[in-house]
């Protein structure tokens, strides 16, 4: 029995330490290969630099690929962005003009806050021009459906769609022309325009001829009228007698016998002209 257990003592020792050889073979030709492979590697690269090159490039590209996306906190927002912001609550508003904000958001889906400030600035702006508010505002609504970044084709800018290379220079005390699209600056300068255009026609109808540009034409395409009607539909909204926001569809006739003849297109003001004072 001693025997066995010592013969089997001496396999398992033997069994071993041939693992123990091999093990040791194995990773001392494995560490012989990998220094190898460098030595060739380093002398690839010193033959060939564009290889190396290629290389870090793709390195550096495969790190920043593992770069975490950094996640924007609270703190890197700046606290004094209120201070640049368009923006007020209608409650602080008087009632008439909280009720103008209203009004007009709902019709032209803009936020009321925004709108607060600009029937703030439109009402204060009556105050000193001796102009009424809801017809600035009017304008507005029909230039710009109250899009401070709207632009035309001509190159009209900004909620009134002032020509902002015709009256650059309005726009210098501001800071230059980009504050063109600044709405508080846009309004400003646009009631500039707008009492110069009713100063040289004598009268608020010619003078929405000259800010349209529609001045020496025998039409103007509807301009004035349509700021005339939302301009009696605010005034409306101010006495407490809200219009509805919308516009109802005409009845359909069912019965028409003669076609009426077709009617000649009233003559477009040339876009060219909008607001041109300054050039005519």
């Amino acid at each position: 029995m001693k025997q066995a257990l010592d013969a089997t003592a001496r396999g398992l020792r033997t069994f071993v330490s041939d693992v123990v050889d091999g093990f040791f073979e194995i990773t001392h030709n494995s560490f012989a290969l990998l220094g190898l492979a460098t030595v060739f590697a380093v002398l690839a690269l010193a033959a060939r630099p564009d290889l190396r090159q290629t290389g870090e490039e793709q390195l550096m590209g495969w790190l920043q690929s593992r770069k975490p996306v950094p996640v924007i906190e609270v703190s890197d927002l700046e606290p004094t962005a209120i201070e640049r912001t368009t923006a007020a609550s209608p409650h602080e508003l008087p009632k008439q003009q909280a009720a103008v904000a209203y009004w007009l958001s709902k019709k032209y889906r803009v936020a009321a806050e925004p709108l607060s400030v600009l029937v703030a600035e439109a009402f204060d702006l009556g105050k000193k021009t001796k102009l009424d508010p809801t017809l600035i505002l009017a304008i507005m609504a029909v230039e710009s459906s109250f899009n401070p970044f709207a632009q035309s084709q001509v190159g009209a800018q900004g909620l009134m769609q002032v020509m902002t290379r015709v009256h650059g220079e309005k726009y210098e005390s501001a800071g230059g022309t980009l504050t063109a699209f600044d709405p508080v600056t846009n309004m400003r300068v646009g009631v500039k325009v707008l009492q110069e255009c009713i100063a040289r026609a004598g009268s608020l109808e010619g003078g929405l001829r000259y800010y349209v540009g529609a001045a020496n034409l025998t039409e103007d395409g509807g301009y004035t009228s349509k700021v005339l009607a939302e301009h009696e539909r605010l005034r409306q909204v101010i006495a407490g007698r809200a219009p509805p926001t919308t516009t109802p569809a005409p009845r359909p006739n069912p019965v028409q016998v003669v076609a009426p003849p077709a009617a000649a297109k009233p003559a477009q003001p040339d876009p060219q002209q909008v607001a041109l004072l300054g050039d005519s």
